[in-house]
């Protein structure tokens, strides 16, 4: 389903009660994010929220696409998997044998919608450009509404720490300049003045590519960024789209209608959504001196360290009449993105399957994972090995390179979304010293486990039924112990501050320790004494993670370990003889915080992302004037105490 603009949307949402309004002023500046935050963290996802009292003329709509119904709403479906098995029709149809002029006559009318799908430029203005802001008048004689200011827009600052304020949602579109292949993705950009921003593309990143070739040009880069319209342009520039497929392709796909363009005023060169709220134009000079951008409250739950980018220069702001601002937070999860990479695993599940990954019968991402740092993935096992094919396909497979902890899994009789079945099947078809692999490869800029930014471990746990050419009769299996005799084992180690033996009692074999170190090699140790312990025979894994983290909350203690762990270097097997001459093995995999002083960790280690005293108070404060309901309390009360420290950022020069 196509929306008109993204005022049919809100009015959508609010026909079918996913909208709240909220009337009294609500400060941008911190205020925004954190009543957002709170809302995001509700069952099922909250409510969509738009601030119509910001201390500018436009409101802000904020968890838009926070919950699977809201995601669909965006998307005009009924279901996720919808968009997946339209899509894997349409390979299924266009790659199957024509053998005769019948079976071409089938394709004409796909053929037809495809072209539907294609982006049109049109002639003329579009409502984006009903008011019009540039360095000066127009030439040709259209109304003036002055300088462009950034300062005029309600860009709200999420997090304390923040570098400043940040466009949060911007639709990003640039061009190849000696091709002229369009590239939409979504970088933040943190506000500096009036016009000037910082643009956050990452080295891997698209936009980061057309930009070395305008460099090498000698030449400035033209840039637009679009804001608001049909929601599911937002969407279209978050999706993991192949290099040179056009995301307007895959928002007319998901709309079932072609997405109108129009030049942008000042950067030509560049097409924009006809319908738009806003569209910030302007360039980025290859020859600029870089700023020192951040930090910035990232979707991992931690800040994301400072580091230099590229200035981009604001030549026009166009805007409707009557544009509403569209911004998200992210941090701890859950939040709205989570949604956003639930409606990519679901529809990209299709093209995996078809042109890179046959096996596969279906793939989750768990909300504690963030995306990157932990996939698992459902195959047809058939042969020997299949697991690690598949492991090697994943890790070269676009965005999925990124990938940090990949789960295996044989096909069940259950939903793989059915964690705690899923663990038992998992851990029962595994042997930690035989069916785990470590490799290293290209990571997330944002992962700061690594100990070289965007590079870093990987880990494959293989939890597939094995053939018997995948055994090794030298190690033996034995029974899940009670969960009563680890607790009691472990209860005299001083540094273990909490302990879940939890998993032990659904014969899940594995244990989550927090843990305090002091030394060098503290956890390698604690590993290497605890494993020895004959009431941890049968245990097949232990997560080691910071002595702040209470392990008995299970997806806290998942998204910090996920978060911490590098998993090639801060892996430890442990392996023992029986008495039968058989051995046992336990993997620990330390989740911990790194230092330089215990772990010989050189790059600054960030924050975790909570709200500041003054912020939650005031919320608080006015909360019964937002007319939204019973008062929710602040998520980060619950964080507070296990903040790393008050860092000092480093210094740019």
């Amino acid at each position: 389903m196509a929306y008109k603009n993204q005022q049919e949307f809100i009015k959508a949402l609010e026909r079918e009660g996913e909208l709240l309004r909220i009337k009294a002023y609500v400060n941008p500046h911190l205020e925004i994010a954190e009543i957002t935050d709170r809302m995001s963290k509700e069952p099922g996802g909250g409510k969509a929220l738009l601030f119509e009292n910001t201390g500018s003329e436009f409101p802000v709509l904020m968890n838009a696409y926070g919950s699977e119904k809201r995601m669909c709403m965006a998307l005009g479906v009924k279901e996720l998997n919808d968009v997946a098995k339209d899509i894997e029709d349409l390979f299924k149809l266009l790659s199957a044998p024509k053998e005769n002029i019948l079976d071409k006559l089938k394709l004409l009318p796909k053929l037809g919608e495809f072209a539907s799908w294609m982006p049109k430029v049109k002639k003329g203005r579009g409502e984006c450009q009903q008011v019009i802001l540039t360095e000066k008048p127009l030439p040709t004689g259209e109304p003036w509404g002055g300088l462009p200011d950034m300062g005029k827009l309600p860009v709200i600052t999420c997090w304390p720490q923040d570098g400043g304020p940040f466009v949060t949602l911007p639709v990003i579109h640039t061009k190849e300049p000696n091709t002229g292949i369009r590239n939409v993705g979504m970088y933040r950009m943190q506000i500096f003045g009036p016009q000037l921003t910082a643009m956050h593309w990452h080295k891997h990143k698209v936009s980061a590519k057309h930009f070395n070739e305008y460099k090498k040009l000698g030449v400035k880069m033209p840039v637009a960024v679009a804001l608001g319209g049909d929601p599911a342009y937002a969407y279209s520039a978050t999706a993991p789209l192949p290099e040179n497929v056009d995301e307007y392709m895959l928002a007319g796909f998901l709309r079932k209608k072609k997405v109108e363009l129009v030049k942008c005023i000042t950067q030509p060169e560049i097409e924009v959504p006809a319908d738009a709220d806003f569209v910030i134009e302007g360039y980025v000079d290859p020859n600029d001196e870089l700023l020192w951008e951040g930090p910035f409250g990232d979707h991992t739950g931690y800040y994301s360290l400072p580091d230099w980018y590229p200035k981009f220069h604001i030549t026009a702001i166009t805007h409707k009449k009557n544009a509403v601002y569209p911004a998200t937070i992210v941090g701890i999860p859950p939040q709205e993105d989570a949604w956003l990479i639930k409606a990519s695993e679901r529809i990209f599940l299709a093209p995996i399957k078809m042109t890179m990954v046959p096996e596969i019968i279906d793939m989750d991402m768990p909300v504690e994972g963030v995306a990157h740092n932990l996939v698992i993935t459902q195959i047809n096992k058939e042969y020997a090995g299949q697991g690690q094919k598949v492991m090697n396909a994943m890790w070269g497979a676009g965005q999925m390179m990124f990938n940090k902890i990949l789960v295996l899994a044989s096909q069940t009789s259950f939903a793989i979304t059915n964690y705690k079945e899923l663990a038992k099947e998992v851990f029962r078809n595994l042997n930690p010293a035989t069916d785990v692999y470590f490799s290293q490869g290209p990571m997330d800029v944002l992962d700061h486990s690594c100990s070289k930014m965007g590079f870093g471990g990987k880990l494959c746990i293989d939890g597939t039924v094995k053939y018997d050419e995948e055994a090794d009769n030298l190690y033996a299996c034995y029974p899940v112990p009670e969960s009563l005799d680890v607790n009691q084992a472990l209860q005299h180690f001083p540094e273990i501050s909490f302990l879940n033996t939890s998993l032990l009692e659904h014969h899940i074999p594995c244990v989550v320790v927090s843990v305090q170190k002091s030394r060098q090699g503290h956890v390698k140790e604690l590993h290497d004494a605890i494993s020895q312990l004959p009431a941890l025979r049968g245990v097949k894994m232990i997560l080691y993670i910071e002595h702040t983290v209470n392990a008995q909350d299970l997806p806290t203690a998942l998204w910090r370990f996920c978060n911490n762990l590098d998993p090639r270097r801060d892996h430890f097997m442990h392996r023992q003889a029986d008495e039968n001459g058989k051995y046992t093995a336990i993997l620990g995999l330390d989740g911990t915080i790194k230092t330089k002083e215990l772990d010989g960790f050189e790059r600054d280690w960030p924050n975790i992302i909570v709200a500041d005293d003054e912020t939650i108070a005031a919320v608080d404060a006015k909360w019964k004037e937002l007319g939204i309901g019973k008062l929710i309390p602040s998520p980060s009360l619950k964080y507070k105490s296990q903040m790393y420290g008050e860092k000092a950022v480093a210094d740019p020069s």
